[in-house]
């Protein structure tokens, strides 16, 4: 992410928003991460409100270096994805620059993938995406 004072003054915002909500990630009772979900469909202008109606986004970043890069990235969207598909969402969406490497195998490795590139007003990203009921045809397979 950008500039951390930027950042943490965005998320004391999202606090009081009714399109985000701010999650916490704890392991073993120590907080590791800081994990979104947005609705850009409640927010004016929003550059991914093309998407299906009811559409998630989330944004994901961990906090200990150590825990960077050793699978913890993709359980927890995994686990949050499942979530938000029980509560409704028809699809979720992610947003990585393109020259994040390990973001967009991470979450790729958590059942999202491409779907366009975009450049807005937070830069250029590879759009991703995970639909629920690709997650039932993979049910259906088993």
């Amino acid at each position: 992410w950008d500039d951390p004072d930027k950042e943490i003054a965005e998320i004391r915002e999202h606090m009081d928003s009714v399109s985000v909500e701010p999650l916490i990630v704890e392991l073993d009772g120590r907080p590791i991460a800081y994990l979104q979900s947005y609705d850009p469909h409640l927010e004016d202008d929003h550059p991914y409100a093309d998407q299906p109606f009811g559409t998630l986004g989330v944004d994901l970043t961990i906090g200990p270096p150590e825990l960077v890069g050793v699978g913890h990235g993709s359980a927890i969207l995994s686990q949050f994805v499942e979530e938000l598909f029980g509560e409704g969402a028809p699809r979720v969406i992610i947003d990585p620059h393109p020259d994040n490497g390990r973001a967009i195998r991470a979450y790729e490795k958590a059942g999202f993938r491409p779907i366009g590139h975009r450049h807005s007003q937070y830069g250029d990203v590879v759009l991703m995406a995970v639909d629920a009921d690709e997650d039932d045809d993979e049910d259906l397979g088993d």
